[in-house]
């Protein structure tokens, strides 16, 4: 991976962000991105190979994990962290084309001619849009994500022992999960912190919507004075 680029895209999402933004900026690549790879990785590195029941039949212990883990936790938040950064990315891509369109028109009318976006990085018109509809498709794919781990996962906790009783085992039997107490904490850990993120984009998105009102408004009030 290329860390300069990665560098250069999170100073540009930085740059572009409000207060909330940023705080959930670092959220995301401290205490989602970081322990992701540092750690999570590791703890379910040996889900299926040290998934054991109590039985020697055939195909029993492959049919009872897929019943049990129809998605790896791991490949859940990877799928979950590249749809919750792409909106960031989008931001970037439209503050980009504004500066390209800008510096197209300076060059076909001159340096004296009127500028289209005296400061492409603000937020107004389309940019505000991009912006706020980012932060409302961060916070429903959060939302969404939470939802089908407390499907595939009731209450976001694993079991120490789950009994199965799937074709081709021959009755009931008793299956061992590897590290249950640990993977429990690690999700519980980043169902806290996600749910701390879509607080944030939801209080963005309610911070940017209170400020257009009021600059609308003041500027309606200032017309009707004049």
């Amino acid at each position: 991976m290329n860390w300069g680029v990665f560098e250069g895209l999170l100073s540009g999402v930085n740059k572009y962000s409000t207060a909330f933004g940023r705080i959930w900026l670092s959220l995301v690549f401290i205490f989602r991105l970081l322990v992701y790879v540092v750690a999570a990785e590791r703890v379910w590195s040996d889900d299926h190979k040290d998934f054991d029941c109590n039985t020697r039949q055939p195909g029993c212990t492959n049919v009872c994990f897929d019943h049990f883990f129809p998605v790896s936790h791991i490949r859940l938040w990877a799928l979950q962290l590249i749809l919750v950064t792409c909106p960031s990315l989008l931001v970037i891509m439209h503050v980009a084309y504004r500066e390209a369109k800008e510096q197209r028109h300076r060059a076909a009318g001159g340096d004296n001619c009127r500028c289209i976006y005296p400061n492409p990085g603000k937020k107004r018109g389309g940019l505000w849009w991009t912006y706020l509809l980012s932060l409302v498709f961060k916070a429903g794919v959060d939302v969404v994500f939470l939802y089908i781990f407390y499907r595939f996962y009731r209450n976001y906790t694993l079991p120490r022992v789950v009994k199965c009783e799937l074709l081709p085992c021959p009755n009931v039997v008793d299956c061992f999960i590897s590290r249950p107490t640990e993977k429990t904490i690690f999700t519980l850990f980043m169902v806290v912190t996600t749910c701390i993120c879509v607080m944030l984009s939801l209080i963005e998105a309610a911070y940017l919507i209170g400020k257009r009102c009021r600059e609308c408004l003041l500027a309606s009030s200032g017309d009707s004075r004049r």
